[in-house]
Order: C-alpha cells, then structure tokens, then sequence
C-alpha cells in the first residue's frame, strides 16, 4: 500500500431547518510508519479558495495500517455559499517527511451532492463505521458500498458479541435512495459513481464489544470485507485499575505530588484505584479524615469517585496508616477486615484490608480488595491467607471475578510469591501481560525452574487476579517514573486495563 491512500469520500447536501448545509467526510488508510503523524486534507470549493481539514485517528485493522478521518460541516449563510463541487488531496507528514495521495499530481473531485465516492479497489466495503459503542447503545446500523458491477444479490452481516462462541447472520437491505432517506434531501447526483448502498442494524443489547464481518453474494462469487482480515470490532471501554503506595505522607512536595496522583486518574480515565500507605494525622487514636491521603487526592479530581478507606495501625508515630479504594462506580457492598493476627493499633504488624463490591457497566459484578501486607518473616503466610479465605467467600455466583491488589510485601520469584502461585487461585496480571512465556512457565505449566526467570523483577506491588474471573489483562503500564508523571513515592504504581473475555 502506499503511505496514504483515499478510500472513500461523501459529498452531501441537506436543509437543516431552514439553512442549507453540506457535509464532507474522506476516510484514509495510512501506513504507520511513527507514532509522531499528521494527517489532513487540503481541499477547495467552488470558490477556488483552499483549506486545511485536520484528519484525526479512527482505529486500526493492523498494526501496520490506520484509519484516519476528517470531517467538515459548511451551513449556507448570506454572505457565504456552499462549497458545491471540490477538488482535494490527501497528505501525511512524519518523521520530516511528507506523503501524498492527490490521484497522481491532479487531485481528486467530489460532485456536489453525489453521495459516497469510493477510490479504493475493494467492490464491497463498509462505510461510516464508529471505533467504539456509546453509551446505552443497543443497535449497531452496518453501511455497506457495493460496486455495481459486482451485481450484488445478497449482503450479509455475519456478527458475534461473544467472540465468536456463538454467531448471527443479519441480511441487509438495497437503499436506492438511501441518502435522500438519510438526510432528507434530494440528491442532485446521488451515488452517481456507481455505488449501491446496502444497510444492516445489528441488536446487541448491553454486550460489551461486537465483532462483524460482512459478505457479499453475486452470481458466480462471494466477495467479502472482513477488515483486512481482522474483522470489524466494536466496544465499550475496558476497566482500567491502578495501584499505588503512597509512602504515608513521607514525600518532599507532597502537596504537589497528590496533584499528580489525581492529574493521573483523570487524564488516564481509571475506574478503580487501590491505595495502601494511606495516612491521615493521628489526633489520639481518632484521626482526621480532611487530612486523609486518600480523601485529599479524591477530591482534587474533576468528579470526585466512591471512597471506601480503613486504617490498621500508628505509622511514622503521627498517622493513622491504612487502605483505600477510590472507584468511578457506586461500591454495591464495602467492607474492611483485619488479615493480621495482632489487632494492636500501636504494631506495624496490624494489617487490615478494605473490599469493594463494585458494578461495571457491561463487564460484570467484581469485588476489589486493596491490601498492604507484611514482610514474609513478619506475617505474610498467615495474613494471605486470610485474605484469600475471605475473598474465597466473598466470590458467590453472581461475582464475576476477584482482584486482590496492592502492595504484598513480596518480590517476584520469592517463597512469599511462590506460595501465591501454589494455592492455584490467583494470577500475577503484570507478568501475564509484560512477559507472557516467563507467565505461563510459572502459572500454567509449573516449571520447576520458575524462580531463575524472576532474578530481575524486584516487584512488590501486584494485581492477582482469581483464575475463574471473567477478565482477560489487555495492558500494563509502569506508572510515577521518572519518565510519567514523576515520581511521587518510593514506589511505582502500575495501571492495568481489562475487558471480558
């Protein structure tokens, strides 16, 4: 494929209320060549006057391929015209370099009105499609351009919302006069390229993600457009988690670096966030809850969430130290239990750890603990597993999973760890995702060398995710380095992104 290719343009007229207006799309195929891209479209009306139309990222069939889009919308006035008949090319800059599609030096022309032009080769292809479900969303309409010339008998949605496990076959219907019907308008030359349209509305009612692909039946073939062979794929947002220490309140500008913590969540959109090292001045025994780390970095988001925070024991000697749970969801249940054997508030060796029972649109009913627990020497064994006896029955059949996240007190590959991965309950999601062959040596096959492949990951912050959950790790990322964010606590925090499996 070339750098930048056209792969369709619409051209339509249409009254909105009592002005006219005309809306241009052109969808472009890029190849990815850097991260760093600029994609526009330089194009002009009637009135020979050029413009620049910014493109902006749609999705991607590849790793090596993008779908960029650009959009305009001109509305008649006194003093100004449609731009009726334009002419246009494509360009793309990155790396200090600059690409272009504009048919060969003469530039491409869209007919005022003219409905769907498609450039590119392919005789069936979809058009219009969204990267992504809305909200409440239950219908998925599928527009389909088949070239005239195929002779086209029948057009087929074959779709799934399950990955495939089971599938649905959705004909579509011939639109003869499908942009007259779309923006009640009377095309002057509506799809006068030779284009049929063929349309599709697919019921999903509250699934999470929707796969497609689309066939085409003529006379002697069958053509298909299945996303350069990955098929078409739609779905709400994943569930993002973060865990952090926060080091209780030990930081130089620790004023700023709340900020920073609470920047993170908003700009990274998290749904859940596990704290430990909470603290909140101790003022007796009765603590400050306008003081709480937790509270304070709350409320420094642009819509503060659900917190559910407990405290264990004195730390530093001035802070009540304990855990939190921030989460964008009402928490359906809470919860907070000591996992340690001492119940002394004055012993660094009392832990306790909250649960919330939370609700996520469109993946399922999860409970979340956010634990802080002791060195190996120091209670590890014993504090574990009370929390997974505690998980284990807090796991009924209507949870879809349980994540036990935080700061465990345990380096990767060491006997705390080892013993987390020979109780066969829990997952380590980082290293499924950061380094999946080193993952299924340790929680699949059961290489009796496992811990040679640990030597190097000092990690004591996890998310261990039980093996029955419904949830697959799709991302990890390294949060607070010097690099993201800054850092804001001798600990790094991770942020882990999940989606039904």
């Amino acid at each position: 494929m070339n750098e930048v290719q056209l792969l369709y343009v619409e051209n339509i007229i249409s009254r909105k209320k009592s002005a006219l207006q005309q809306e241009l799309s052109f969808f472009m195929l890029v190849k990815n060549l850097s991260y760093d891209k600029l994609c526009d479209v330089l194009w002009a009306g009637e009135d020979g006057e050029w413009h620049t139309l910014p493109a902006t990222y749609h999705s991607n069939p590849d790793q090596n391929k993008e779908y960029w889009q650009a959009r305009i919308t001109v509305i008649s006035t006194a003093n100004k015209s449609l731009p009726g008949n334009i002419e246009f090319a494509l360009r793309y800059q990155t790396q200090g370099r600059e690409y272009w599609d504009n048919k060969h030096g003469l530039n491409y022309v869209s007919q005022a009105d003219s409905g769907v032009k498609v450039v590119a080769t392919q005789p069936v292809m979809n058009i219009g499609f969204e990267n992504s479900l809305k909200e409440g969303q239950k219908h998925v309409p599928v527009i389909v351009s088949v070239d005239s010339s195929v002779h086209a008998d029948k057009v087929i949605i074959h779709w799934t919302t399950d990955n495939w496990k089971t599938t649905h076959e959705t004909p579509c219907s011939f639109k003869r006069d499908y942009w007259n019907e779309k923006f009640r308008s009377h095309a002057r030359n509506p799809n006068q390229y030779g284009s049929q349209i063929w349309q599709g509305l697919l019921k999903i009612n509250d699934a999470f993600r929707l796969h497609y692909t689309i066939s085409c039946e003529c006379r002697d073939q069958v053509l298909w457009d299945n996303n350069y062979g990955k098929n078409y794929t739609l779905g709400h947002e994943p569930l993002k988690v973060m865990i952090l220490n926060l080091h209780c309140y030990q930081e130089e500008n620790q004023d700023y670096k709340f900020s920073q913590i609470a920047r993170a969540i908003d700009e990274l959109d998290v749904d859940i966030v596990c704290l430990q090292e909470v603290a909140e001045l101790w003022n007796d025994g009765q603590g400050d809850w306008n003081s709480n780390s937790a509270k304070i970095i709350n409320d420094r988001l642009k819509k503060p969430y659900h917190i559910h925070a407990d405290w264990g024991h004195l730390g530093f000697n001035k802070y009540r130290e304990g855990v939190a749970i921030l989460s964008r969801y009402p928490m359906i249940n809470q919860a907070s239990r000591y996992v340690s054997t001492s119940q002394d508030p004055y012993s660094i060796h009392t832990r306790k750890v909250v649960m919330a029972q939370v609700a996520i649109p469109y993946i399922g009913v999860f409970n979340f603990y956010s634990a802080h627990l002791s060195w190996w020497d120091d209670g590890f064994p014993e504090q574990f597993k009370c929390l997974s006896e505690w998980a284990a029955d807090n796991q009924k059949e209507n949870i879809n999973g349980t994540l036990l996240c935080g700061d465990f007190n345990i380096t990767a590959g060491s006997e705390g760890y080892g013993l987390v991965v020979k109780s066969n309950e829990y997952d380590d999601q980082f290293l499924e995702v950061s380094s999946h062959g080193v993952f299924e040596k340790i929680f699949r096959v059961n290489d009796p060398y496992w811990q040679h492949y640990l030597a190097d990951d000092y990690r004591i912050d996890y998310i261990f995710m039980n093996k029955a959950s419904s949830l697959r790790i799709i991302s990890g990322r390294v949060l607070f380095t010097k690099e993201d964010y800054g850092r804001v606590s001798d600990h790094n925090g991770y942020l882990m992104t999940f989606e039904p499996k």
